[in-house]
Order: C-alpha cells, then structure tokens, then sequence
C-alpha cells in the first residue's frame, strides 16, 4: 500500500462543535434566520474544517491537471489532441478564461502537465509532472498501468498537501485534455453503474451521430474491461485520465491536511466522486462550485447530495466554474466574519 493511500484511510470528520459554533454565530446575526440559504451551510462546514472564529480564504490557488487521452483515436472529440497543448500555453501566458477568472478572484494558477502528448520547455509556472505523453486507448487496452495510477495519484497528493503547507486556505482544482469528457463518462458510468448513456454529454459540442458514436465507444470500453471495474482505483486505471485521477489524489491530499477544496465542473466531479468513493470522509471538505451544462453532472451531484453553488449552464472547464465560486465563498466569509449580531448592533431579538 502506498503511503498517500495509507493517509487517505486518517482524513477526519469536521469538528462538529465548530459547525454548532457557526451555527450559532449565523443565527445572531442581523438577518432572518437561514436567509442565506445555501451560503449558511457552506459556511458551517467551513468553520468546521479551519477550526477559527474568523474565517479566512484570501490564499486561493487553482491547479489545472492536463493530459491527453489515447481514446481520442476512436473519433470521440472535435478537437485534435494539439489543442492540449496549445491551451497548456494559453494557461501560462495569461490568456484563456480561467486566468481572466482567477485574476477576478484574487487566486494564483498553476498548470500541471500530467501527461500531454507534447514536450514543453522548462517554465516557473508549469509543474512538470508528466507521466506519458497521453493514456493508452482504453477500448483496447487499460487506460493506464497500476505503477502510472499511483504516481498520479502521489502526485495529485503531494501537491495539495504543498498547497497546504503554502498557507493556502482555499484549492480550486480544473482540467485540460482533449477527450476527457469521454474518459470521465466512462469513469463516472462505472461508478455509478449506470448505463453510458445516462451520464454522456456533447462535450465540445458533438452532434446526434457522435454523441452516439461517443456512448458505444464506452460501453465498449466497459466490456473489455468488465472484470477488473470492481474498485474504484480499477475503474481510474482502466478507464480514467491521468489529469482525472491526479484530481482524486489532490481531493484527499486537501481532506487531510483540511484545506478545502472548490470542485470545478462534470470532469472534477468524477474524481471527486472517485475520491469519495475511497473515503466518504472527503465529502465534507469539497464545496460544488456549479452544475455543468454535461448531462451526467446533476445525476452524480444528486448521488452525492451536494448543492451547487450556481448553475449558469457552463461547460467549459479549466476550473473557470471554481474560479466564479472561490469569489462567491469569499464574499460569504465577509458577511460570516463582518455582520453584527444583534447584541453588538443594539438590535431587538426576533421572537422565537
């Protein structure tokens, strides 16, 4: 057993004094009691989780995890795999919508190369972690060897708990890699056990004749490797990305060192739902930032009970949804740390 996964079995349950301290705090403010609706539970959790009278995420950073995907030879994306790696610079030279996003809400972007099929130069701002140049397809073979799986995962680990030890005090993680709309459909199917159908989407956009030609190319998938889909960490090496599965790893790394985490869209979903999966300890520390716009997302947000902090259709990734809500948790921390309760405004108590 490897020693992040021996960790991962010690995450803690959130302190439940803390959340009942919140709670209370919430209730005295100058307010109706529970009229910031879904912004009251987030901010329990969070207490519970940073164990502080004064509730702080001004240290943001949001990780982009990219690799390309072998299954991209069977036709199931618009895109060719170079857009990985053009997107890859876009990232880095401020370019693209998420560093516009991030810029908005104060957070720091770092890129994470998993595994694109491309050779980049040594950059300050690219963490060099590639693993291949792109998963094996997965309709002939596992997407990845057990050894790939775990170093993705060590290194999703390492570099939450580095986030961590950094002072961060919120993690957004998004993605990049053509064809992974595929790979976490396919993941997310087997771990729900559902049929392909139910939770694959358009991705970037295919049509009635590719989305279904996308759907067989799952279920296809899944039949070849129908007897090793039994865990969770089967299901990633056979069907998964190596960016979807250093996700999973990062997940856990926060919920252990308790650095909540903002969970982007449908592709961080999955390994969310993959990281849940192996330790159920780990819900309690990710805050949903929007429903996507991809089919299987309500199903696997509905299957965790998690409530979204927004939903504006999007579907574009690259953590562009984390970044929108990271701003959205900071503003409630504001009106969590600043609102007088009644008491400090000489206010009169609402009746019980």
């Amino acid at each position: 057993m490897s020693d992040w996964e021996k960790s991962a079995g010690k995450i803690l349950e959130m302190d439940e004094a803390w959340r009942q301290k919140a709670r209370l705090r919430l209730r005295e403010q100058t307010r109706p009691e529970g009229s910031l609706g879904v912004l009251e539970g987030l901010l329990e959790r969070l207490a519970a989780i940073q164990k502080k009278t004064v509730l702080s995420v001004k240290q943001k950073q949001i990780l982009i995890f990219a690799a390309d995907h072998g299954v991209t030879e069977e036709g199931v994306s618009l895109y060719p795999k170079q857009v990985t790696q053009a997107m890859v610079l876009n990232f880095l030279n401020g370019g693209a919508t998420i560093n516009a996003l991030a810029r908005a809400a104060g957070a720091e972007v770092k890129v994470v190369d998993m595994g694109v099929d491309a050779d980049f130069e040594k950059d300050p701002r690219l963490i060099h972690a590639k693993v291949r140049r792109g998963t094996r397809n997965m309709t002939r073979e596992p997407a990845m060897t057990a050894e790939e799986l775990d170093q993705t995962l060590e290194t999703g680990w390492n570099l939450a708990l580095q986030a961590h030890q950094q002072g961060g005090e919120l993690l957004g993680l998004g993605e990049m890699g053509i064809g992974n709309t595929t790979s976490a459909s396919a993941v997310t199917s087997a771990l729900l056990n559902q049929p392909a159908e139910t939770v694959t989407g358009r991705g970037t956009g295919l049509n009635d004749a590719l989305l279904r030609h996308k759907i067989e190319v799952i279920r296809f998938a899944h039949s070849v490797h129908q007897r090793s889909l039994t865990t969770s960490l089967e299901i990633l090496r056979c069907l998964g990305g190596y960016e979807i599965s250093a996700m999973t790893g990062a997940i856990l790394g926060a919920a252990f060192s308790g650095l909540p985490v903002v969970i982007d869209g449908w592709i961080v979903s999955t390994a969310a739902l993959a990281a849940v999966r192996i330790n159920p300890k780990v819900l309690d520390y990710l805050f949903f930032a929007h429903q996507s716009g991809e089919q299987g997302h309500a199903l696997l947000l509905e299957t965790l009970e998690a409530k979204p902090l927004l939903n504006l259709s999007m579907r574009l990734g690259e953590a562009s949804g984390a970044a929108l809500a990271m701003g959205m948790i900071e503003a409630a921390v504001c009106v969590y740390n600043e609102t007088a309760t009644f008491s400090e405004a000489g206010v009169a108590k609402r009746e019980r």
